[in-house]
This record gives structure tokens, sequence and C-alpha cells, in this order.
């Protein structure tokens, strides 16, 4: 697991980035450096980083495909590490901006790369926990940056806001020095004819290096017969092939969905601009604003792992669903309190506010199943990644996962935008937008998502083309191999289930 574990911090730097922005726009040393940004400027500085990973975006998929996940991975974090040296040493709000701006460029190398390479590598029990552990570790980023502007708030010089930003190169760093533990991806070596590479990998991470184990053999004929299948189809694996086939149009129609959603659930306020919510209900105290940006950051993760680990045992669509429902049902609360502490400056109205925040982060259903209690709120933190990933097919797993992170850009950039200027000119009527478009949420997961839990990486990908697909793939890699793996669960998805949910 420790390969993988390297790989997972890559998300880190994401949520580094957002808790940090928040932290310093609390700092009056960061204001004072930067003339007290605001409206469209300070719309600028949040979303200049989500610019750069656009400008990234044409490029990653020929960098994760042509030459590897592990190249486009080390080389981001390469380019990150310069970014956040020009950051730190910034003299003016343009050489900030132009740092941001980079940071987001390197980061859309490793960010596309890094999840392909967990998913792709993972023990196949435990590839959903790995995958949807990647972007919950967004949260660990968020956490360190958080309590690192916290600790600095007190440095009257420049430092207040220049040790967090040297910080956001730290996890770059650590992925560049483990690069020579991180085994490329087995997948991506048998889609490249170095079949024996792919076998010996499999077989050390998989099977303690016995190549001849039945796993093994189930894995590599598998996934030998998947990448056959899908260059049958369309021999020419271009960006066409996104929309060319029926399957792939529904995949395409989900990840896109699931993308947006992500990030127009309104955790665009919490993540930017959160010391804007805290202006506008009367917590005007920069001490208070960056230890309860902590305390959320840690509440987050705690969240998020919940969800990442109990991704199999409730299913990706319950977990989607409920997360939806609880948002709903607590983003309703929060925009009544917010509403009542804006229009009398009801004291105990705004501070339940915050106390909503905390609580629509568990989106909870106390009705849910016996297994659980609480479900993750954040469902889209460590599910949206896994979930997009693992309905790709691997021909098209890379560019599908591009505009994935595309659309992710394109909502970002929105939010962080449009969000402050919102934000003053509306205030709390605002918050009605994001509910009304968390009830279309609701609608669409419930008729298009289809649940994935308990099968391969390759049986998963299958399902959008139909269950003749999926039994094709089996079929294959069963009589090829050694029969199936008995330590892998496999079950069935009946054809009215994959039809009522297409």
């Amino acid at each position: 697991m420790f390969p993988l574990a390297s790989r997972l911090i890559t998300s880190s730097t994401n949520g580094y980035d957002g808790s940090m922005m928040n932290g310093l726009q609390s700092l009056t040393q960061w204001n004072a450096a930067f003339d007290y940004p605001n409206g469209g400027k300070l719309g600028l500085l949040n979303a200049i980083q989500n610019i750069g990973s656009l400008a990234g975006l044409p490029f990653t998929p020929y960098a994760s495909d042509g030459f590897g996940r592990r190249f486009s991975v080390v080389f981001g974090a390469i380019l990150m590490v310069i970014a956040t040296a020009i950051q730190t040493a910034s003299q003016s709000v343009n050489m900030f901006i132009g740092a941001r701006f980079l940071i987001g460029f390197g980061l859309t190398f490793a960010s596309n790369a890094a999840p392909l390479l967990v998913t792709e590598i993972a023990f196949p029990s435990h590839r959903a926990q790995a995958t949807a552990l990647y972007n919950t570790m967004y949260f660990l980023g968020s956490i360190i940056a958080a309590w690192t502007t916290f600790g600095t708030f007190n440095i009257a010089s420049s430092w207040a806001w220049r040790a967090p930003s040297a910080l956001q190169g730290l996890p770059s760093v650590i992925q560049i020095f483990l690069l020579w533990f991180v085994p490329e991806s087995p997948r991506w070596l048998i889609g490249k004819g170095r079949e024996e590479e792919a076998r010996r990998t499999l077989a050390y991470y998989h099977a303690d290096g016995n190549e001849q184990d039945p796993l093994v053999e189930y894995e590599f004929e598998e996934i030998k017969t998947a990448i056959a299948l899908d260059r049958d189809v369309s021999a020419n694996i271009g960006w066409a092939s996104l929309i060319r086939s029926p399957g792939n149009r529904r995949r395409l129609r989900v990840i896109i969905a699931i993308a947006f959603f992500s990030q127009w659930s309104g955790n665009g306020l919490t993540s930017y601009y959160l010391n804007k919510v805290f202006d506008d209900i009367g917590i005007t105290n920069p001490t208070t604003q960056l230890l309860v940006n902590g305390l959320l950051s840690i509440w987050s993760l705690v969240v998020g792992l919940t969800g990442s680990l109990l991704c199999d045992k409730a299913g990706r669509r319950t977990i989607f669903l409920t997360s939806v429902i609880g948002m709903i049902v607590f983003w309703t609360l929060q925009t009544a309190c917010f509403a009542v502490d804006s229009q009398t400056g009801n004291l105990a109205a705004g501070h339940a506010v915050i106390v909503m925040i905390f609580v629509r982060c568990t989106g909870l259903l106390a009705v849910l199943t016996r297994m659980h209690d609480r479900i993750d709120g954040c469902a889209f933190v460590p599910l949206n990644v896994a979930y997009a990933v693992e309905v790709l097919p691997f021909s098209i797993r890379a560019k599908g996962f591009t505009v994935f992170s595309f659309t992710i850009s394109i909502s970002l950039i929105f939010n962080q935008y449009v969000n402050p200027i919102a934000l003053a000119a509306i205030g709390w009527k605002y918050y009605l937008v994001y509910l009304f478009w968390l009830c279309f949420e609701a609608v669409f997961i419930y008729f298009y998502v289809v649940e994935t839990k308990n099968r391969t990486l390759e049986e998963t990908a299958a399902i959008f083309d139909g269950d003749a697909t999926v039994a094709q793939i089996a079929g294959v890699a069963t009589s090829a191999g050694s029969g199936a793996p008995s330590n892998e669960k496999m079950e069935d998805v009946t054809k009215s289930e994959i039809e009522h949910t297409l």
C-alpha cells in the first residue's frame, strides 16, 4: 500500500490551496500586501489556479497515455515546486497570480495521472476504497493549510502569509522523492505491449511475486481482453471515441454531471469564501475565523474517510443519493438561519449557520441501513474521482478523466468569480440558487447513476455497455486464466437494474 499512499497525497495540494486562500483572506498582512482585494480581483486570485489547470488539460491525456502515469505525476510535481517558490517570493499581486497559474498548470498533470495510477494498480478488493481515499486526501491538505495560517497569524511580517505559501510545495516534494518506490500502471504497460513487465508488477503487488497465482492470471487476461475489445470497437482511439458509442455517451453524461455537482453543491462558498460568510453573519474576528476553518477541515476529513471506507458496503449510488438528500435538508436550514440573521440581526441564527455548515458536511440520514449510522455528506469528495475513473474503459480513461477535470475547472472558475459578487449583491438569497440546484442533482442521480460496487475495474467500466460486454470480458479472462479468483467478490447486476439506471 505504500506506493499507493505516496500517490494519494497528490490531492492534498488542491485541498491545501482552498484552505490556504480561505486563511489568507483573514490575514491582515496578506490583505495589506495586495491592497485588500475584493470582488473581481479577489475572484481572480482564487480562480487563477483553476485557469492554469484549464490551460494544461489539453496536454495531460497525451502525457499520461504517451509517457506513462508516473512521468505525468512527477512532471506536474516539479512544476508545482517551482511555482510555490515563486508564490512565496511574490513582491506584487501580479507575481502572486502568475505563480498560482503555474501551480494549477502543474497540478493538472499530477491530478490527471495519480488517480489513474491508484485505480490501475490497487489490489482488486481495495480498489474502490483506495481511489475514494485519493480525493479524500484533499482534506489532509486543507487541515495543514488551515492550521498553518492559524499558527502564522501573529507573525508581524509578510511571513505570516509567505510561510503557508511555501508549505504548499511540500506534497510535491514528497512525490518527487518517492518516485522510485512507485510502479508503473500494469494496464498502461499492457497497452504499450510490455506484457511481461505488467505481469511482474501484478504478481509483485497482488500475489507476493507469484506470477502463476490464479488472481494474477485472471487479472492479466482480463486486462488484455478489455484493452483488445476497446481497440476492436474503435481502432482510432481519439477524442471522438468519447461520444462514438451509446455506452460512452452514457459515461460522459454521468461523469460531466458528477463533476459539476462536486463543485456546485454550495461547497464553493465554504471552500474559498468562508471568511465572507463569517463577515455576513457578524463573525469578524480573524482568530475565530481561522479557528473554525481549521476545525471544519478536520471534521471534513473524518466524514470523508468514513464515506471512502463505506463505498463498497453501502454502494456508490446509495452514498450519492443519501449525501444529496442530506445536503438539501441542511442547506435549507442553513439558508433559513442566514436569512433570519441578515434580516433581523439575530446573533443565535448567525451562529446556527456555522453549525449547519458542519452538519451539512455529514449529510446523514438516520433511516439509512443498519451497516452504518452515518454517511459522508461530502460524498462528491471521496467518490467523484473514484466513480469517474472506474466507469471509463482503459482506452479512453485518460481522455475521459481530462473531460471530467475540465468540467471541474470550468465550474470552479465560475464559482470563484461569481460567488463573492453574488454574495455581495443579493446576500442570503444566493443560497436559494444552490438549494434548487441540489434538488436537480437528486433527481439526476436517481435516474442516471449506475451502481458499480463489488466488480473488477474492467467489469465496472463495461457496465455502461450492457450485460453482454461484461460477460464477454469476464468469460474470456476466466477461460484464458485459471478461473475467477476466489478472493474477489463478484456480484451480478441484473439487466433490469442496468436498464433502470441507464
